[in-house]
């Protein structure tokens, strides 16, 4: 499948360049299984190759993502939660979405808050569900578009800028960038205890006697 998937990706940007760079992210953003790991690396070749932008193709990555985050942030704004379990459970495994994936972003943004939103663009499975959550939670909607096109925006540059330095051989992250997301997501835990646990601090500081 992420075969096949990887040969329509190519065939979309290399027809359509940018806008094809802008659909793949929204679309998943939006919940629907397109691997930013093949679509950023790809346009990052052909950067390599001098055919697109590198600035542009990583706008175009960040621009898609937030507005399929909007699209899955609108979803769990208007939809009962009852409502979107029931979709997942029924027709998940057609997008690749489980219910253990839904509820494990449910849990990291009730545990961290907005800032996951930022967070959990880096990170594996979480990044595609968080939306959701925060369209539950009724997030402000402009604190959640800024967090989630500025790590969007990270995430983008750090992928595209992989296959501007791989060139011809960006296709080798197949088979390993799934196993380093956990290294980057294992870093990202500790940065978010790290942040968590000073907050606490500050809160646990006793006020100075006027």
């Amino acid at each position: 499948m992420i075969e096949y998937l990887s040969h329509l990706i190519i065939s979309l940007i290399e027809s359509t360049n940018y806008f094809g760079v802008f659909i793949l992210m929204t679309l998943e953003s939006a919940l629907i299984p397109i691997p930013s790991e093949v679509t950023m690396p790809f346009a990052g070749f052909l950067v390599n190759k001098g055919q697109m932008s590198f600035t542009l193709v990583v706008l175009a990555g960040a621009f898609g993502n937030l507005i399929g985050s909007l699209i899955a942030y609108a979803l769990g704004y208007y939809l009962e939660e009852h409502v979107i379990l029931g979709f997942i459970k029924k027709y998940g495994k057609f997008a690749l979405l489980t219910v253990h994936d839904y509820e494990k972003s449910v849990n990291w943004f009730k545990k961290y808050g907005n800032s996951i939103t930022f967070f959990s663009r880096l990170l594996p499975a979480v990044r595609t569900f968080i939306s959701l959550p925060a369209g539950l939670a009724e997030m402000n909607i402009w604190k959640f578009s800024v967090y989630t096109f500025l790590g969007s925006l990270i995430w983008s540059a750090f992928l595209a800028y992989i296959g501007v330095y791989l060139g011809s051989q960006w296709h080798s992250l197949e088979g390993y960038f799934r196993q380093f997301q956990f290294l980057i997501a294992f870093a990202l835990i500790i940065l978010v205890f790290i942040y968590v646990n000073h907050k606490l601090k500050l809160v646990k500081l006793p006020r100075k006697k006027s």
